[in-house]
């Protein structure tokens, strides 16, 4: 699928369509998950620092929360489709996955553009979303055969013609190879598929060792028998980096928990799911392993209130000693919205040890933000799905200072107005995102 999350936001919010759209948190840690294309052309793109990629795209950006259940309920439909065309599909995220159609067998680069052509139109005419297909005789070529056919195309790789198309595209597009064993390759001066390929094996094996190394070299050889095979859902999703130099004090494992946390919460928001316990993984320079975890009480996806868990469980490496590895992982995965009823009790205070139990409050008199009270700010953040009774369905546009302003539309009405209030109002209330699909089967 092509920029998914932004394409959704677009086809659900039709007054986005071709707008600079970015998708993610506003704050000041907020990762873009999704951007459209036309954010794109300014240089923003996903997994960028929100604050960078409004700097690139400017006042014209539109900046709104990920929804992962509507993501999640679009997905579902877009593989029921690639599903009647090929019953065996292997899901990569929401937006991506593998298809080893079994009329294509043997097939013609014409029988392989008929097939995407009606493939496609069934996707635009049931959901209305633009997809781009790739084709190739094993994995590794068609995923780099989709990338360059987006957006919104075909590509077709023949047999006859793989081995040449991969010899000259970057070493860093094969699937598989990341930025520490690019730079590795770049130092002994491999900067394409092609140049890898000519690597001997002993070469390959010294650089990216003797388990995944073998397996790149065949890849780069154009040789990819790997079989479409359906994926189990995952338990836990998680991120962990091992550092060159041990970590030797607090402030520094920190840092690299919130970075684990950041690159663990994109994989969260692809999947769509929220998650109720943190794991953060240590492993000690010698070798020994410490795990801590903590259970919130309500899932979340947002990355301030899983990092501040995650930090609220760390141990000091004055204590426990150096650490060479820093992982953090989500588990208790739900594809539950849930709402706390105090917000800012989720941000957890934090601290050397931790308490796994909920947090209690006994503040007096003060009364914790409620976002079930009409008159609060907080009940209307930007981006919130909301429904009045009598202009429909509709979306935060922003608001403030007893203000809030509204865009009425859905999937199914087209653009729609926008109206302001005074809060409170009402017959404003939140509503559930997945009306905004506007699909009578929901």
């Amino acid at each position: 699928m092509d920029a998914f999350f932004a394409s959704v936001e677009e086809l659900t919010r039709p007054t986005l369509a071709g707008r600079p759209v970015l998708v993610g948190g506003a704050g000041g840690r907020g990762v873009v998950a999704g951007a459209s294309y036309a954010a794109r052309a300014y240089g923003a793109g996903s997994a960028m620092p929100m604050h960078q990629a409004r700097r690139l795209v400017g006042s014209s950006a539109v900046i709104v929360p990920p929804r992962g259940s509507v993501y999640r309920v679009v997905s579902g439909r877009v593989f029921e489709i690639i599903r009647r065309f090929a019953p065996v599909i292997e899901t990569l995220s929401f937006d991506e996955a593998f298809a080893e159609p079994a009329e294509l067998a043997g097939g013609t680069v014409d029988q392989a553009h008929e097939f995407a052509a009606r493939l496609r139109a069934a996707i635009r005419d049931e959901v209305g979303l633009p997809a781009s297909v790739g084709f190739g005789s094993g994995k590794q070529i068609a995923k780099i055969a989709s990338g360059q056919a987006k957006p919104d195309g075909i590509a077709v790789i023949a047999p006859s013609r793989e081995l040449g198309f991969l010899q000259s595209l970057p070493v860093r597009k094969l699937w598989g190879i990341g930025p520490v064993s690019g730079d590795r390759l770049a130092r002994i001066g491999v900067e394409t598929i092609g140049d890898l390929a000519a690597l001997s094996s002993t070469e390959v094996t010294s650089v990216l060792g003797g388990t995944v190394g073998p397996a790149l070299h065949r890849l780069a050889q154009g040789i990819d028998n790997r079989p479409v095979a359906e994926r189990a859902v995952a338990k836990q999703i998680s991120a962990e980096s091992t550092f060159a130099t041990d970590i030797i004090d607090l402030a520094g494992l920190r840092v690299a928990v919130s970075g684990a946390a950041a690159d663990a919460h994109r994989r969260l928001l692809e999947d769509g799911r929220r998650a109720r316990t943190v794991v953060v993984k240590l492993r000690r320079a010698d070798m020994s392993i410490l795990t801590r975890s903590l259970t919130m009480p309500a899932a979340s996806a947002d990355l301030d209130v899983l990092t501040a868990a995650a930090q609220r469980v760390v141990l000091d490496p004055r204590e426990i000693g150096p650490i060479r590895l820093v992982g953090v992982g989500y588990a208790g995965l739900t594809d539950a919205e849930q709402y706390s009823l105090f917000p800012d009790l989720d941000e957890y205070n934090l601290g050397d040890e931790a308490d796994p139990s909920p947090p209690t409050v006994d503040d007096g008199d003060a009364v914790a933000p409620d976002e079930s009270d009409p008159a609060s700010d907080r009940q209307w953040h930007t981006g919130a799905d909301v429904h009045h009774a009598e202009f429909g369905h509709g979306w935060v546009q922003g608001g403030g200072h007893g203000f809030v302003t509204v865009r009425f539309e859905t999937r199914a009405t087209g653009p729609g107005r926008a109206r302001t209030f005074r809060l409170p109002e009402p017959a404003l209330v939140r509503a559930d995102p997945l009306d905004s699909l506007g699909w009578d089967d929901l």
